[in-house]
């Protein structure tokens, strides 16, 4: 007889044992005894112990314990592409009146639910791998010394100045042609657009600045790089140059990726989460990845998904502290800026309260699902030749 089965047997027969009279006690210990092969006075003791006592969970019962809470926090954080849980707190009130059918309990929940408790109840489905993408910056030597450094940030108190940014989806090799992903995200809103376009050449940069430029609820008012050869051009120079109003053109300084963090941090968000790391040479993608970007994408990521501010960063001893502002989204950002017109807010206003978060990341999934089935076509084909 086991450990677990000696347990039950003396848990079934304690009470029959305490409540019988002493010949009857006499009775059970000797079978208690024989079917245990236990010592008699160590059998005496077992039977006199008191049962323990369940122990309860220190503090306050759960709340959060209902599936119907799990399953639409789990939904909605899939849908708002795994954000971090001070995000996902101020995205639940956007996404909610699109969700369905919810009991009113469980609505109030999850507007009222904290960062902390939606990381516990988000930990056992949360991902942990990540994959790293190559660094493709080839240095532009030509025009250095005609475009300034950014030395200090620009007026960032009013949208319009943009860092920018490129992505090559090249796979594991960068040889021959394949497409790359041209990122430009506004430093006071957040507020992030991007385009593809088929290799790196200054032409076709320009041609996707401009096109995005188009479509911006802001004007262009600022324009900042990295040192590569894809900005460091006389098309963009001339281009900034003679625009009128003049559009200001700064460089970052060389190998200081921080100098461009705010886009810098879109190219995973923004770009490998939605084109992951395989490699795009096929010509016909060009324009499919920007009806989506230009579009589902940039409507979802602009109106849906709050992102972080950092309002105060100190340095005391050796550790940094910063202060974060309340997660916003680029939209809710444009409405409260005394930046924009109030013709450009009520044609924000009309645009968003015609979409639903749902549907679009559905016609992002349909979308994706035509991508990827061409990028397995050409890597077939690749393979066999």
């Amino acid at each position: 007889m086991g450990k677990d089965e000696r347990r039950a047997y003396l848990e079934a027969i304690r009470d029959r044992y305490l409540a019988s009279d002493r010949q009857t006690k006499k009775g059970i210990l000797d079978e208690f005894c024989q079917v245990c092969d236990y010592n008699r006075k160590y059998a005496i003791r077992l039977l006199h112990t008191p049962r323990k006592r369940t122990r309860q969970r220190p503090g306050r019962k759960p709340l959060y314990r209902c599936p119907e809470l799990v399953k639409a926090l789990k939904r909605i954080w899939l849908a708002t592409d795994q954000v971090c849980s001070k995000k996902l707190a101020e995205a639940i009130p956007l996404w909610l009146p699109f969700y369905g059918k919810l009991s009113p309990t469980t609505r109030s929940q999850l507007l009222a639910i904290s960062p902390a408790s939606i990381d516990r109840l988000l930990a056992p489905i949360r991902a942990t791998t990540r994959l790293k993408g190559r660094c493709t910056t080839k240095p532009g030597r030509l025009l250095r010394q005609q475009i300034p450094i950014r030395t200090h940030h620009w007026d960032i108190s009013q949208p319009g100045f943009m860092e920018a940014d490129t992505v090559a989806h090249c796979g594991n090799s960068m040889a021959g042609n394949f497409i790359w992903s041209l990122t430009l995200t506004d430093i006071h809103t957040g507020w992030t657009e991007a385009r593809a376009t088929w290799n790196n050449g200054a032409t076709g940069v320009l041609q996707q600045i401009k096109d995005i430029q188009a479509n911006l609820p802001f004007p262009l008012k600022g324009f900042d790089c990295d040192n590569g050869g894809e900005f460091l051009n006389h098309y963009l120079l001339r281009y900034f140059t003679d625009h009128k109003p003049k559009i200001k053109f700064t460089r970052s300084r060389p190998y200081r990726k921080n100098d461009n963090a705010h886009v810098e941090q879109k190219n995973w968000s923004y770009v490998r989460y939605l084109l992951g790391h395989d490699r795009l040479d096929n010509p016909q993608l060009v324009d499919l990845i920007n009806d989506l970007y230009a579009n589902q994408w940039s409507l979802l990521q602009n109106h849906f998904h709050p992102t972080l501010k950092l309002l105060q960063k100190k340095r005391i001893n050796s550790r940094y502290y910063k202060k974060y502002e309340t997660p916003q989204t680029p939209y809710q950002r444009l409405l409260t800026s005394s930046h924009i017109p109030i013709e450009t807010k009520e044609a924000l206003k009309y645009l968003h309260e015609s979409l639903d978060p749902f549907a679009l990341k559905e016609q992002i999934d349909k979308q994706l699902k035509t991508i990827f089935r061409l990028v397995s076509v050409t890597s077939n084909v690749r393979q066999r030749l």
